[in-house]
C-alpha cells in the first residue's frame, strides 16, 4: 500500500481551513501523512491547526517567500511515496476520495490527474484536466488540487520555482512534460477547489500578472529557437484577445469572470 503525503499550505486561512483539515482527517484511507505549512498567520489560523494537531503529522508556522517556498518546505518534510497538495481554500470531495484515488496509483507512473469541482459563490462545476499534451506548452490545463505526484519525480526534476508567485505549478508541470513525463487521467472527482485564491482572481491587473508569469516560465523552459518564435507570435495575438474578451465580459455583466 502506497503512503500518501497530503500537504496544506495556509496563510490567514481561518475562514476555510477547518473544512480542509476535517476533509483530510476524515478519510477512510489510513496510510496518509498530513503536513500543514503556515506562512506566519496573524488571524485564527493557528488556533484551528492546534485544535487538530493530534491528527496532523507535522506542521510549522513561519514566514516564507511565497506559496512555492511553502510547498518546497512541505516536500522536504514529506516521506510518502506520493504527494498531494490540498490548500486551505479547498476540500476533499468525500471521505472515500483518497482511498478511491489511491486504487489507481502504480509504481511505474509519476503523475495522476483526477477530476475536481470548481466552486464559486456556492455553485460547483466539474472540471476534467486536459492532461499532458501539446496544449500545455501554451496553457496549464491542470489544477494542482487534481494531481497526485510521486515524490521521486519532484526530487528528480527539482522543487517549485520560488520566483513565481502564481505559476509555480504550471512551471513544474511544463518541466515534467518537456522531460517526457506522462500523466494518467483518472475520471473520478477528488476535491473541490474554491475560486478564491490568488490564481483565481479575474480582475485585469491580476490576469495581466498571471499572463506575465506564464510568458516568463515558458521562456525559461523553452530552448529551440523555433518554439521561441511560436511563443512570440502566440503572445502577440493572445494578449489583445484576452483584453478584448475581458472588456466585453465586463461590459456585459458589470464585472469580469474571465479565466
Amino acid at each position: 500500500m502506497y503512503k500518501l503525503s497530503i500537504v496544506t499550505i495556509t496563510l490567514n486561512s481561518e475562514k476555510y481551513l477547518e473544512q480542509t483539515i476535517l476533509s483530510v482527517i476524515g478519510q477512510t484511507f489510513d496510510n496518509i501523512e498530513y503536513i500543514v505549512v503556515d506562512g506566519g498567520s496573524t488571524d485564527g489560523t493557528l488556533d484551528i491547526i492546534r485544535k487538530y494537531e493530534h491528527k496532523v503529522d507535522r506542521w510549522i508556522s513561519e514566514p516564507d517567500v511565497g506559496i512555492a517556498d511553502a510547498m518546497n518546505k512541505a516536500v522536504a518534510m514529506a516521506t510518502g511515496d506520493f504527494v498531494y497538495f490540498l490548500h486551505s481554500d479547498d476540500y476533499l470531495e468525500n471521505e472515500e476520495a483518497i482511498e478511491q484515488a489511491c486504487e489507481h496509483l502504480t509504481a511505474n507512473e509519476d503523475i495522476f490527474l483526477f477530476s475536481i469541482y470548481l466552486e464559486k459563490d456556492g455553485n460547483k462545476v466539474m472540471y476534467r484536466p486536459r492532461g499532458f499534451n501539446a496544449w500545455i506548452n501554451f496553457k496549464n490545463g491542470v489544477y494542482h488540487q487534481s494531481v497526485i505526484c510521486s515524490r521521486r519525480l519532484i526530487e528528480a526534476i527539482g522543487n517549485f520555482d520560488t520566483s513565481f508567485r502564481i505559476g509555480m505549478d504550471y512551471d513544474f508541470f511544463l518541466r515534467a512534460y518537456r522531460q517526457g513525463v506522462k500523466a494518467r487521467i483518472v475520471d473520478i472527482p477528488i476535491a473541490t477547489m474554491r475560486l478564491v485564491g490568488i490564481s483565481s482572481q479575474t480582475d485585469w491587473p491580476s490576469l495581466r500578472e498571471r499572463f506575465a508569469e506564464e510568458r516568463r516560465l515558458q521562456r525559461k523552459n523553452c530552448q529551440p529557437i523555433g518554439m521561441r518564435m511560436i511563443y512570440a507570435a502566440y503572445w502577440l495575438l493572445y494578449l489583445p484577445f484576452r483584453r478584448l474578451r475581458y472588456l466585453m465580459q465586463e461590459q456585459k455583466t458589470g464585472h469580469s469572470d474571465d479565466r
